[in-house]
């Protein structure tokens, strides 16, 4: 019977996320393009997509806090509702022509996308330890149907209601966030406990200061960072350089697979090679995404910089979410959880306040020419912790 459970709430997670993933593709496939038609100045044409970031990282504590009190399943359904009020507010700022409605809105959007990044965790709640990985990642795999449920309603929607470009798009966007909630619903995950003790766990700020927390939050940081960074800009410049919309619907398509597609297989290659070498693997990928981005400005070099963007994201993130997995205690997931995020997020703000203005003044090869030193970052702490690991072993 608790195996039944735990496959029925991996099974609700993955189509939740299929669907819910469609909201983030949505808006980095329209918000750089809205934001530059009706924004007063067009270095303020990344403004949303950037307070998008802002609404993740000002909610991942609230939304870790509602799950510690009241179980993930609320905080399931408190996020794919403002899910639903993205989609209704953006259509009707487009309808306006707000730019500041649409800024406004874009702060539900940004909620609910981290309320669907903890999907992953729940997943790993549901299995034993030696499967977290594997879970974890199951559930990441499912935001390949986001990867094509997301441009194509985008195609699909975004003349239907002339000559509003994309109103259509976002009241679509609604409907399907509805229909996450829906399968929601039945995720049956145990509302936490009261005991003092259990609901609280060690001091946050003594975990934080453990080396391997630190080097799995730099690690995530750069990797989600890098990849906003890019993925933030590269709409709005392929429609700089006059490529058509379908074109960038395609691109963005292949980014989200490659996000999500190596998930059907990152836990295994977790389990077997370790995180710390997976996520290695993502920085070079990101950094090889930033080399295509430099090597020209066709559709090709596009495309082929967005899917890399994407499957760097996918070893680097997941590979440094399955490192903070292994710095805290049952009792102590959701605080940790959650501050890993906020963290992440927090971070994840600067570089898309950033990227607008500097595609803006210096062009597209600058953007790629930024993703560098993080990664240089990133790379120096992974070698601190391996050799850290290495004097652990040896004494």
């Amino acid at each position: 019977m608790g195996r039944i459970i735990t496959q029925g709430n991996i099974a609700r997670l993955s189509a939740a996320q299929a669907l819910a993933g469609a909201n983030t593709t949505v808006i980095y496939a329209t918000a750089a393009i809205i934001g530059n038609t009706l924004a007063p100045t067009p270095a303020l044409a990344t403004l949303p997509i950037s307070v998008f970031v802002v609404g993740m990282a000002a909610s991942t504590l609230p939304a870790g806090a509602i799950a510690q009190r009241h179980g993930r399943r609320a905080s399931f359904l408190v996020g794919t509702g403002c899910g639903i009020i993205v989609g209704l507010l953006s259509a009707l700022a487009i309808w306006l022509s707000s730019f500041w409605l649409y800024s406004f809105a874009m702060l539900f959007g940004g909620a609910y996308a981290a309320v669907v990044l903890s999907f992953r965790f729940a997943a790993a709640e549901c299995v034993d330890t030696q499967d977290r990985a594997r879970a974890l990642s199951t559930v990441m795999a499912a935001g390949v149907a986001a990867g094509v449920i997301g441009p194509q309603l985008v195609t699909y929607t975004m003349n239907l209601w002339q000559p509003h470009l994309f109103v259509a798009t976002y009241i679509a966007q609604a409907v399907v966030a509805l229909l996450s909630a829906f399968i929601l619903t039945g995720v049956a995950l145990p509302i936490p406990k009261r005991d003092k003790q259990v609901f609280t766990g060690r001091p946050l700020g003594q975990i934080a200061r453990q080396p391997a927390f630190i080097v799995a939050v730099i690690c995530g940081i750069v990797s989600y960072t890098l990849m906003n960074f890019l993925m933030t800009s590269a709409p709005l410049a392929m429609h700089l350089c006059g490529l058509p919309q379908e074109a960038t619907n395609l691109g963005l398509q292949w980014h989200v697979i490659g996000m999500y597609a190596p998930s059907f297989f990152t836990g295994r290659l977790i389990n077997r090679f370790g995180a710390p070498r997976i996520v290695l693997a993502g920085l070079l990928l990101l950094a090889c995404a930033a080399i295509a981005g430099l090597a020209g400005q066709t559709v090709g070099h596009f495309w082929a910089s967005l899917t890399l963007l994407g499957l760097g994201w996918n070893f680097g993130f997941i590979g440094a979410s399955a490192m903070v997995l292994e710095t805290h205690r049952p009792e102590e997931k959701n605080k940790v959880q959650a501050l890993n995020d906020f963290l992440v997020f927090g971070t994840m703000v600067v570089g898309s306040f950033s990227s607008g203005s500097i595609l803006a003044l210096d062009g597209w090869h600058v953007v790629c020419l930024i993703v560098f030193p993080p990664i240089a970052v990133a790379l120096i702490a992974l070698g601190m912790r391996g050799r850290m690991a290495a004097r652990t072993q040896q004494a």
